[in-house]
């Protein structure tokens, strides 16, 4: 079930060059758990644009994104007050319940977003996820004092090693000689590829793809699985690492 409803931004912060941080406050009702995105209608903008929930709790919903385009452009120069068009409620999330004694979670520039309920949600149950981020560089590194300040053990890699591990998170994973029993993932295709094929711990991967409708109905972002094709906007974005086929 999705909603749509009209949003006021609270506050609209940059965090680098490229990344942006919204937190935008209405109707949360249809945000049921993390991994689940938003689709925002723009102005001038015939498609809307597909954006992660990084949080939300009764009344905001906190979306971090990267300025890749016109639209994204426009997002980034709105102000307290202005308002969006929103729907919600949208995307097959992570399985919060899953019962796990050392969890990581794996994300890939703002692939970030989403695992940070998740991370919030796991601390409250007790359980101290492993949290392991990869940029480009320090330049591009975001949401790494979120993570820690709510206590993540937390993981930086870089390409270009000017932060943290040089490298992917795969590096981290192997130089930290780190023992986890199930992870979560979301980033670029490339890294999510890597991680199914070079990590052998069960998980769950969140695809990002090109969308329209948001809901499944135009069928234009569908992912190869073992059990026939899949809208990655509505069975995903997040699916089993067992059941992605990937070329």
């Amino acid at each position: 079930m999705y909603k749509r409803d009209i949003y006021k931004v609270v506050s609209n912060e940059q965090l680098t060059a490229k990344s942006w941080l919204m937190v935008l406050e209405g109707d949360t009702q249809y945000v049921t758990r993390a991994g689940e995105f938003v689709n925002i209608a723009l102005e001038g903008k015939f498609l809307r644009r597909p954006i992660s929930v990084c949080d939300y709790d009764e009344r905001t919903i906190t979306l971090l994104y990267d300025v890749v385009g016109e639209g994204t452009k426009a997002m980034s120069l709105m102000k307290e007050g202005a308002e969006l068009d929103l729907l919600t409620g949208l995307g097959n999330g992570f399985s919060e319940e899953r019962e796990c004694r050392r969890p990581a979670l794996l994300g890939g520039g703002v692939g970030c977003a989403p695992l940070y309920n998740l991370a919030k949600k796991f601390l409250a149950r007790g359980v101290k996820p492993v949290v392991i981020l990869g940029f480009n560089s320090e330049k591009d590194v975001v949401s790494a004092d979120m993570f820690e300040a709510i206590g993540a053990e937390l993981y930086i890699a870089t390409v270009d090693g000017s932060m943290g591990t040089k490298g992917f998170v795969t590096d981290v994973i192997r130089e930290q000689g780190l023992e986890c029993d199930y992870f979560y993932a979301c980033g670029p295709m490339p890294m999510l590829k890597a991680l199914c094929r070079g990590v052998e711990w069960p998980g769950e991967v969140s695809l990002d793809e090109r969308m329209a409708c948001g809901f499944g109905v135009c069928m234009c972002c569908s992912v190869e699985t073992k059990s026939g094709n899949k809208r990655i906007c509505k069975e995903g974005p997040v699916f089993d690492k067992e059941d992605l086929i990937w070329k």
